[in-house]
């Protein structure tokens, strides 16, 4: 299958389940291929035949954009190296989720969440130690007697009341002991964060010196910008203003064919994440592209204060609330 038709049933297939889908993200470099909305759970999604082929650089800016709007990263691919990615299985790349096509549609349209996950050495369950140790005690077993039945030692059993993961032989020997269901699903929306190592959010790219003068204007407006290097937008920033309004998405260059397109996706992709964004320009042909606010560099500095250049951008957009 074609990287582009994968893209497509994606797409289609969450479209099925009830997320508003963005345009796809077609252009380069891109860290992520679609977002996706469905109530308050947003996702960036990143589509690939071989899921080697993500790396940490695009690991990292997945991850810090999920922090700055508020959204699940994850990848949906078909194979690794030779083999091709198990169904129900939750696979990790740079601390992103990675799982396959047929694992998202037992998510998303059949709303059965995976249980297993990978892990090095193995396939791997979350236990739920309260359920396991009101069992074994309902047995009036001890953490010993467990733990010869098992074939493991007294320790390991203790590990696992502790909320230890076991392996898919382990927690099947569980289950088959006491005739009842000891695993706990892998909440990829809250992504996963309970089986992988939950590491800082990565650190934020040094901004580009062409993007300077716009950063410190926004700044200085009451925003915490965020630079990215692989996103369709140059940057997120988030409002630390007295209103506390919602970020933006921005863009800063010539005026030319490959920024209006640029505009168009960041427009579809503030309808899904429910900002708005702003695309800056030395000289502007119109006032707005489908959705995304065109400010000449000279209006964005030449603002009074924060609040004018916000009212300047408001001027221009829908607020998000009226795409949800």
């Amino acid at each position: 299958m074609s990287r582009s038709a994968l893209v497509g049933n994606v797409t289609a297939m969450l479209t099925d389940a009830g997320f508003a889908v963005s345009d796809r993200c077609a252009i380069r470099p891109k860290s992520f291929d679609i977002a996706a909305r469905r109530g308050e759970d947003l996702i960036l999604v990143k589509i690939l035949g071989n899921v080697d082929g993500f790396d940490g650089a695009t690991g990292a800016e997945m991850r810090r954009l999920g922090s700055y709007l508020n959204a699940t990263p994850f990848v949906i691919g078909l194979r690794t190296r030779d083999e091709e990615l198990k169904p129900g299985v939750v696979y990790f790349r740079h601390g992103v989720p990675v799982f396959s096509p047929d694992t998202a549609m037992d998510l998303f349209v059949e709303n059965v969440p995976p249980l297993i996950y990978a892990a090095p050495g193995g396939l791997y369950v979350s236990i739920d130690s309260d359920v396991l140790a009101d069992e074994r005690e309902k047995r009036g077993w001890s953490l010993g007697q467990l733990a010869t039945e098992l074939g493991v030692s007294r320790r390991t059993v203790s590990k696992y009341e502790d909320g230890m993961n076991a392996s898919i032989e382990v927690a099947m020997a569980l289950e088959d002991l006491f005739e009842a269901p000891l695993t706990s699903p892998v909440d990829v929306l809250d992504g996963a964060e309970e089986v992988r190592d939950a590491d800082p959010t990565p650190e934020d790219p040094d901004v580009e010196p062409e993007d300077e003068g716009i950063t410190a204007v926004l700044t200085r407006a009451g925003f915490d910008v965020h630079p990215t290097t692989r996103a369709p937008f140059k940057a997120v920033g988030e409002d630390t203003g007295k209103g506390k309004e919602e970020s933006l998405l921005t863009g800063n260059s010539a005026f030319t064919k490959t920024a209006e397109k640029r505009a168009r996706i960041m427009g579809s992709l503030g309808k899904v994440t429910l900002t708005r964004s702003v695309y800056f320009v030395d000289k502007a042909p119109r006032e707005e592209i489908e959705g995304t606010a065109i400010v000449e560099r000279e209006e964005a500095e030449s603002a009074r204060d924060g609040e004018e250049l916000r009212d300047l951008i408001r001027e221009r957009t829908t607020p998000p609330e009226e795409h949800a």
